[in-house]
């Protein structure tokens, strides 16, 4: 009992984990539940606590020993831990097919359903029963043994290609850096990413400046370098990671890779009875068909699309009036963009960077959830963790703890690129009647503080934390102790990024910015008049931000919907049909988007990714509500918290969204809060 993995402790002993404990944690959970479940499934009258608890049990012991080595591969990757986690994943991927489809544990979980007594269990209990006997026949359990053994191996290689497409893409990213020595071919960029160009050159052993792939140094560069060459350059490389094309062309190439996933995903849609992939990936979503998902999204792209033809026609005759620039290519857009919003609302994001210190927008963050939703939030510092950059926390009301979470906010290497929210533990209550309670990873990829400044964010990176802090509260606010529908399990995918994108409205408000921003210096509030100003830019070139997003949606559902054996689609091909339909801004032929595209390759939106539009309405209207009352009006707040965030996956999101808005949600109020009109049409 060595094996920091295998302990019951809540908050894992990060100071001890090795990469030796790993798989041998996973290998002993492993052989132990196998035998446990052959037990479990050979009953003949089984009960909700001879059967369903049990088997939770299994879950929860599993589940909390590979939370902790997924995390840790995702933000301390190196080669030992790569090896390990994809050791580790294959023996995961077979297990959890072996479950799937073992017909002895399905029966005796359909004896269960089909008991006189069912309907005495709770709604928790009882949804949880129903998703289980769903994700059976979605794991293959009616199929014949020689299908069985089909889906499991697709299943096996799956999961081996969407690891395979991570590992290049964060390859790719991390491979890759300019090195400057001339300060001048920097020009324009803020003085706040210039010295983080040192500090990464500095840690490179060099000297001068090192632009580098990950987002706080790509971007400034793409928005305010007045070096034309030196956008394209960092332009391409950015686009053609892991693929044919680019500085690294072939190294890494993600296209073979996307083909093969594809493949299998059809593969094993048709197994099942579907005609594709998008509709085996509606079958957990509260979307209801392939058509009502596109109905949605082209619904989206005929409001959005007139706007952001204006939109980029404005941006153009800006662009030659106001710098003779003939014709604006896609390293051109942001950089151009950001001087016509100078132009336009006097603000930039650089403006605002200095009244949004981390050591302000946190515990800002942090206030906000406390007055909406009754709680306390306290640092633990004492509380072991991976890194020094990360801190732990408790959550509680009136005293007593509700759950604990992780914050790792900066950008560093061999951790991957983006923000997420991850369970490291689910609350749950045991056949002891022991609570788990939850606990949240939160990572982010901020610029770190350079030269004993505390890091200064820009809006868009306080929107992002806002985002994943939501994600963590639909965790660990949860007061379900269920673990099947606990938190966000259980939840429909296409609802699941509800929470996250509520909680981004208090980025936007006078009342709530009072409390997350002040003057890194000075500790003055952020002043009225750029106060004004950034509520005046919010919507600045939402038409074109929207049909962005409609042409990764669109993209991504149509793949999988179009695909056929006969006709494999490509993803190259599909996206530049998609943007030839939705775009209004042109890409490169050497454009290589798809080659990256993580959430759908190696995240959990594959036919999905819809759902970020699907919820910003849900989100939307719901914040409507707080609108009309007040943003920290305490009874919507304690609404939101009872009818949304407490029932995690318990009931069907559409019945909770009701019980909170009184109606079904409406798509008026993303529009109005987007500033899409009809009038650009």
């Amino acid at each position: 009992m060595n094996n920091p993995l295998l302990t019951d402790d809540l908050l894992p002993k990060f100071d001890h984990v090795r990469t030796e404990h790993m798989e041998t944690a996973i290998d002993q959970i492993l052989s132990e539940n196998r035998m446990k479940i052959s037990q479990i499934a050979d009953q003949d009258d089984p009960t909700w606590e001879t059967l369903a608890q049990p088997m939770q049990a299994l879950d929860d012991k599993l589940s909390n020993a590979w939370s902790v080595i997924s995390h840790l591969n995702g933000v301390m990757n190196n080669d030992e831990l790569r090896k390990v986690y994809k050791n580790c994943l294959e023996k995961l991927t077979e297990y959890s097919t072996e479950v799937s489809q073992n017909a002895a544990l399905c029966d005796a979980y359909k004896k269960l359903a089909n008991r006189d007594d069912f309907k005495n269990l709770n709604e928790a209990q009882r949804k949880s029963v129903q998703n289980t006997l769903r994700d059976f026949h979605l794991g293959g359990v009616d199929l014949p043994e020689d299908k069985k053994k089909q889906y499991a191996e697709l299943s096996r290689e799956l999961s081996e290609l969407s690891n395979k497409f991570s590992d290049n893409v964060l390859d790719a990213t991390q491979h890759w850096f300019k090195h400057i020595t001339d300060v001048d071919e920097l020009a324009g960029v803020p003085e706040t990413a210039i010295e983080s160009a040192k500090q990464a050159a500095r840690q490179k052993d060099l000297d001068g400046y090192v632009i580098t792939l990950d987002f706080p140094s790509f971007f400034p560069v793409m928005t305010y370098c007045d070096n034309r060459d030196l956008r394209r350059e960092v332009y391409e490389a950015f686009v053609t990671r892991a693929s044919d094309q680019g500085p690294d062309a072939g190294q890494w190439d993600n296209t073979p890779v996307m083909a093969e996933i594809l493949k299998r995903r059809h593969a094993q849609a048709k197994l099942l009875g579907f005609d594709n992939y998008a509709e085996r990936s509606l079958a957990t979503k509260m979307a209801r068909s392939s058509d009502e998902v596109l109905d949605f999204l082209n619904q989206l792209a005929a409001k959005s699309k007139p706007q952001a033809e204006k939109e980029f026609a404005e941006l153009k005759a800006f662009a030659k009036d106001e710098y003779g620039a003939e014709e604006l290519q896609a390293w051109d857009i942001g950089y151009y963009s950001e001087k016509l919003r100078q132009k336009r609302y006097d603000i930039s994001p650089e403006t605002l960077r200095p009244w949004f210190p981390v050591n302000k927008v946190v515990p800002g963050l942090f206030r906000v959830a406390e007055k909406l939703f009754d709680v306390q939030i306290e640092a633990k510092p004492e509380v072991e963790t991976w890194h020094e950059d990360a801190t732990a926390y408790c959550i509680s009301r009136n005293g007593e703890p509700l759950a604990w979470f992780y914050l790792d906010l900066y950008a560093r290497q061999g951790k991957r690129g983006g923000a997420w929210m991850a369970d490291c533990r689910v609350r749950w209550r045991n056949l002891r009647g022991q609570l788990q309670l939850p606990v949240a990873f939160l990572t982010c990829n901020f610029t770190p503080p350079v030269n004993g400044k505390p890091s200064l964010l820009t809006h868009d990176e306080v929107t992002t934390l806002f985002h994943e802090f939501g994600h963590g509260l639909h965790l660990m606010l949860t007061q379900v102790d269920v673990l099947d529908v606990s938190g966000i399990n259980g939840v429909a995918w296409d609802a699941v990024e509800l929470p996250s994108q509520f909680l981004e409205n208090w980025c936007w408000n006078p009342e709530s910015l009072g409390l997350i921003a002040s003057h890194h210096e000075t500790g003055e509030p952020l002043p009225e008049d750029l106060l004004q100003k950034l509520l005046a830019a919010k919507n600045f070139q939402s038409g074109m931000g929207m049909v962005r997003q409609l042409e990764f949606s669109l993209f991504d559902f149509r793949l999988h919907a179009e695909f056929t054996d006969e006709a494999p689609t490509n993803p190259l091909d599909m996206h530049r049909k998609v943007r030839s339909e939705i775009a209004v801004v042109e890409a490169p032929q050497f454009n290589r988007f798809p080659n990256s595209f993580s959430h759908i390759f190696a995240g959990g939106y594959a036919a999905g990714y819809y759902s970020y539009k699907w919820a910003e309405v849900l989100a939307a209207d719901a914040f409507s509500l707080f609108e009309e009352k007040g943003i920290f009006d305490p009874e919507i707040g304690k609404a939101f918290l009872h009818n949304i965030l407490e029932k995690g996956g318990s009931k069907e999101p559409m019945e909770l969204f009701k019980a909170f808005r009184g109606r079904e949600p409406q798509v008026d109020a993303l529009l109005k809060q987007t500033g899409i009109t009809d009038e650009a049409a």
